[in-house]
């Protein structure tokens, strides 16, 4: 096991939890739930229970069957020993659960030591000083450039990764007296492990279609799922993404300075990689396309829930935001 690893939950616990889980009111369950942030397709919260404390816990209900859920679960341990023992990354102290619930699906909870919310680069970036965005979009280079330096070594191996700025925390830190020159971070959305082995994904992609409604998933399917998968493996688009966020984060302002810093990066520090400049344009058209994909996809997500829940009178396993700022 990883140095970072969380003792085991209480696995009683956790599933009385789930069984008294309300995914559309998670703050009404019978042992109530703080949402400490909303992804695209999953939902990270803390739970407010005596031995559950002090952790993050991302809720995956998208397995069939329990070779599935060990498909996963094996992805999942070795791309967190690829980040943390082959590349070099810090990831926060962390574990896993899964059982069956009630209605015998299984559920896969990813646990993560909970950071305090401020570390957390998004919140960071609305409370560092212009200069400071810069130097922490530096530091969140190089923690990156990490892994394209790990794939070149690779002929067999290829690790991909979601750089935006609310994968990554800042350890230790401390708003009033920032550090961040040689600051270490975290990071910390390893939910999705995307790695290859000898060119095949190691990860089942379809598994992102399963929270999707089904009068969509071909369309996801033809359309955007493989153009979303390898754009984690191209720092060029990775670093696309990263400044792209800032939309999202509303400091678009900054989007100028993080695109200068990035050049900067790609044509000093990483020369070596070979990565295309970025410029404006192409990072906001990035982001417009981005925006408009994710946010059909959160709508027609809601119209599903619906017609399951009211028409189809059957369980709507997801939790969604009711909206995602953009």
């Amino acid at each position: 096991m990883s140095h970072t690893s969380l003792p085991p939950v209480n696995l009683d616990l956790l599933q009385e939890f789930e069984r008294g889980l309300d995914p559309q009111h998670p703050e009404r369950s019978r042992i109530p739930a703080t949402v400490l942030g909303y992804g695209e397709i999953s939902t990270v919260f803390a739970i407010q229970a005596e031995g559950l404390q002090g952790m993050a816990f991302k809720r995956l209900p998208l397995f069939y069957n329990q070779p599935e859920v060990d498909k996963y679960r094996a992805a999942y341990t070795e791309y967190n020993r690829l980040l943390e023992e082959e590349i070099g990354l810090h990831l926060p102290a962390h574990g896993y659960a899964s059982f069956l619930n009630q209605a015998g699906r299984p559920i896969f909870y990813i646990i993560q030591q909970q950071l305090p919310a401020a570390s957390l680069g998004h919140k960071a970036i609305h409370q560092l000083p212009r200069p400071l965005v810069s130097v922490l979009v530096r530091r969140i280079l190089q923690e990156l450039r990490q892994v394209w330096e790990f794939n070149r070594r690779q002929d067999r191996l290829q690790v991909a990764i979601d750089g935006q700025i609310s994968n990554w925390a800042i350890d230790a830190f401390d708003p009033q007296n920032p550090r961040l020159a040689a600051a270490s971070l975290s990071y910390v959305d390893t939910s999705t492990p995307l790695f290859r082995v000898q060119g095949v994904e190691q990860l089942d992609t379809e598994l992102f279609l399963r929270s999707a409604p089904s009068f969509l998933v071909w369309i996801l399917r033809l359309l955007f799922l493989k153009d979303v998968v390898n754009r984690y493996y191209d720092f060029h688009l990775v670093a696309v993404d990263l400044a792209a966020n800032f939309y999202k984060e509303q400091r678009p302002e900054l989007i100028p300075d993080v695109i200068a810093v990035v050049n900067d990066f790609f044509s000093g520090e990483a020369a070596d990689l070979g990565i295309p400049p970025l410029d404006e344009k192409e990072v906001s058209s990035y982001y417009k396309e981005d925006s408009l994909i994710w946010s059909l996809y959160l709508s027609m997500r809601k119209v599903d829930r619906f017609i399951r829940r009211h028409i189809l009178r059957r369980e709507y396993p997801y939790i969604l935001p009711e909206k995602i700022q953009r």
